[in-house]
């Protein structure tokens, strides 16, 4: 337990600069005048107060922190941080007279948080400005990571933060720094997210989204969470501009935030072109694209130019695990959409804000797959795994054929165990696979034109469950559950 003191006092660090957050919305009530402003300060001051007392409590255990130590910090943080963030959501709500149960709110703020996209809520247009705000700000600060953040604060108040930069950080190779010091990779890639999301809020401020309107619609976008302030979510602005513009921001988020940190610092972009994951991602989703806009030209769903609009705006937002809608598009050819929900599990890069196996395991895998297929004919050939220049060392290929089988093995246990809960095959698969893979709108009855509501309280923590998993990519949260985590 002694081991637990100083991963207390740096979550409570985290807890009072997570309760500052609650000031956004709060300003955004009192200058729109929705009505709920008082809530804010409220549940502001129970979080802070909540952080201020770990800490001070444990302020004497000051150690940097082992790679254990990370582990469980990055568990408790996005097992805890929801449920603080749940407090102005059922407040705000219930001040209006519609009052969301706990299961509910602790869904909807794991959901932004892991900028998953997936709601309860209907009625998002009458809804308190404010809530809109704290719901897609949610999945900014989820985006990028709030302990990549803290990694860059953290070290002025004395807390080391390498291994919560390691624990936190996706994909298979997390080791190599781009810079000497950790805070100073946390800062750069953070300044890479906010110089994208003022590119973003600018571009769609500019082609004719209101103000507030292109600052939430930004905070959704460059963190691939998918959350809308409107019911008939992007589909709401009937625009085609908008949704070019929302589709090269996905695919520029889609790809590895520590290659344009390497190409800003060298002032040299060439780099960009020669990466194996990001070619892959982005041929991965535009060839996506262009298939799914063929299918439904040929099967005369839409003329060509609407094919190729709807076509690429979905495959693209459905593939990097945005969830964005602008038609139901369960009423495409059945292949179109489970293409999509499919392609969603693979085509984010490590290292962007998206969720999912992601694209560099995927190249691990497939070339593997072909050094296995050449050793049956060369039994003694040497035939190191590459990507790009570097050699993949055995250790990493072995870490990935783990997550390959907990992945799996994930998806398949949730599913059966919606099945328990005579959820149909459909609904229950698409749903713990949109959540595993933080995308959002599945098949069946959780698909783009209904939303998370119709499942009772029991499934919808099943999916929490998935979307905490995906986020935290399972192996970190599933060693926490085994004996020899806690041996000293």
């Amino acid at each position: 337990m002694v081991d637990l003191f100083p991963v207390l006092r740096v979550l409570g660090l985290l807890i009072m600069s997570f309760a500052c957050t609650m000031a956004l919305p709060g300003l955004v009530s009192w200058f729109w005048l929705d009505g709920v402003w008082h809530v804010y300060p409220q549940a502001m001051a129970l979080t802070f107060a909540l952080g201020a007392g770990l800490w001070w409590t444990m302020r004497w255990f000051r150690r940097e922190l082992q790679p254990r130590h990370g582990v469980m910090l990055v568990t408790m943080v996005w097992l805890l941080l929801p449920l603080l963030a749940a407090f102005p959501l059922m407040l705000a709500l219930h001040a209006v007279g519609r009052p969301i149960s706990f299961t509910h709110a602790y869904f909807e703020a794991v959901s932004g948080l892991t900028t998953t996209g997936s709601t309860v809520l209907s009625g998002l247009d009458t809804l308190p400005v404010s809530v809109n705000v704290w719901r897609t700000f949610l999945q900014w600060l989820g985006g990028m990571g709030i302990l990549i953040l803290a990694v860059a604060v953290l070290p002025l108040l004395g807390v080391g933060g390498s291994q919560l930069f390691k624990a936190e950080a996706a994909g298979p190779v997390k080791d190599s720094k781009l810079t000497p010091r950790m805070a100073e990779t946390a800062k750069g890639l953070w300044g890479i997210y906010a110089l994208l999301s003022l590119g973003c809020a600018v571009a769609y401020w500019v082609a004719g989204m209101s103000g507030l309107d292109a600052v939430m619609h930004m905070f959704t976008t460059v963190s691939l969470g998918g959350l809308s302030s409107y019911d008939a979510s992007f589909g709401h602005f009937q625009s085609p501009l908008l949704e070019a513009i929302a589709i090269v921001v996905m695919l520029i988020a889609s790809c590895n935030f520590a290659l344009y940190f390497v190409a800003w610092r060298k002032r040299d972009g060439r780099g960009l072109g020669r990466d194996p994951e990001l070619r892959a991602t982005l041929a991965v989703l535009l060839g996506g694209g262009l298939l799914v806009a063929l299918l439904l030209w040929a099967k005369g769903v839409y003329g060509p130019l609407d094919a190729l609009r709807h076509g690429m705006f979905h495959v693209v937002s459905i593939g990097t695990t945005t969830g964005y809608a602008t038609v139901d598009f369960l009423a495409w050819p059945v292949f179109a959409p489970v293409f999509m929900l499919l392609l969603s599990g693979v085509a984010t890069s490590a290292g962007s804000t998206g969720c999912g196996i992601k694209m560099v395991r995927v190249l691990i895998l497939l070339k593997q797959a072909r050094r296995e297929m050449t050793r049956l004919v060369h039994p003694r050939a040497v035939q190191p795994i590459r990507l790009g220049d570097a050699v993949i060392d055995h250790p990493v290929i072995f870490s990935v054929l783990a997550f390959m089988l907990v992945y799996g093995g994930t998806i398949i246990v949730l599913s059966m165990v919606l099945l328990l809960t005579d959820l149909d095959p459909v609904t229950a698969f698409s749903a713990v696979l949109a959540s595993v893979n933080c995308m959002g709108p599945g098949l069946g009855s959780v698909g783009p034109a209904s939303n998370y509501a119709v499942l009772t309280d029991t499934q919808l923590w099943v999916c929490t469950l998935a979307m905490l998993l995906g986020r935290l990519e399972m192996l970190s949260f599933i060693a926490l559950l085994t004996p020899a985590f806690w041996r000293r």
